[in-house]
């Protein structure tokens, strides 16, 4: 696989850091500036995602506390006091970015302490080869030193979608759920425009933040290739 010329340069004009590879032959397509420390934005989420699904807990119920909820938009706007499955937390947090979701996913599963669950998605990017990454929360707000490589989140990428649990999220337009106790109704709607207009995507992540700009890693499958993009 190769990319025309055009297509090459208007790449390299309008995006500040790139990589492609065709995960069906493991050629690398395309890359310009891999390894270019970035603010990640909502990318971040593939690995509060990861994280939840492998910690056996996406049965267990959530209570929203005020901490949980105190963060930016995007919001699914979650109510104090209302309990959730984690399962649907995480898929509010895939879907359309919800960032009171993923608080709660890295409150409840650090035990109480954001700070905890840092810790582990940082242990977690280590332990799966991302060398100039670091995580200081679970939504990809740009506190303190947060930050990743095109090279790193394409190795999160690779790890994450050998998951059926994680691929079926990532490629969902809408989730619906509601509170288990409150019976309230939510309806989650994905910010990826690839999903809608491009039939052979796949997921899985867009993100965006003032100092990161807009961040994408697309995922499509065609004729027996599969290709993701940072």
């Amino acid at each position: 696989m190769y990319l025309d010329k055009e297509t090459s340069e208007r790449i390299k004009k309008n995006v500040d850091a790139i990589i492609a590879k065709d995960m069906t032959s493991k050629q690398l397509i395309f890359s310009k500036d891999a390894h270019k420390v970035n603010q990640p934005a909502s990318l971040t989420k593939i690995m509060t995602a990861i994280l939840a699904i492998e910690s056996g807990k996406m049965n267990d119920v959530v209570t929203i506390t005020k901490p949980m909820i105190q963060v930016e938009p995007t919001k699914a706007n979650l109510r104090v006091g209302e309990k959730f499955y984690l399962r649907d937390l995480v898929k509010a947090a895939m879907v359309m970015s919800a960032n009171d979701a993923a608080m709660a996913i890295g409150v409840y599963l650090g035990d109480g302490d954001v700070d905890k669950f840092a810790g582990m998605m940082n242990q977690k990017a280590k332990k799966i080869g991302m060398k100039n990454t670091n995580f200081t929360n679970p939504c990809g707000f740009d506190i303190g030193n947060h930050y990743s490589t095109a090279q790193d989140l394409l190795a999160m990428s690779e790890y994450a979608i050998k998951n059926s649990a994680f691929n079926e999220m990532a490629k969902l337009k809408r989730h619906d759920f509601k509170s288990l106790n409150t019976k309230r109704n939510y309806a989650a709607y994905t910010h990826n425009k690839l999903l809608n207009n491009y039939k052979y995507a796949v997921g899985i992540k867009t993100g965006f933040t003032q100092k990161a700009g807009p961040c994408l890693i697309a995922r499509a499958q065609k004729d027996g290739r599969d290709v993701l993009v940072v």
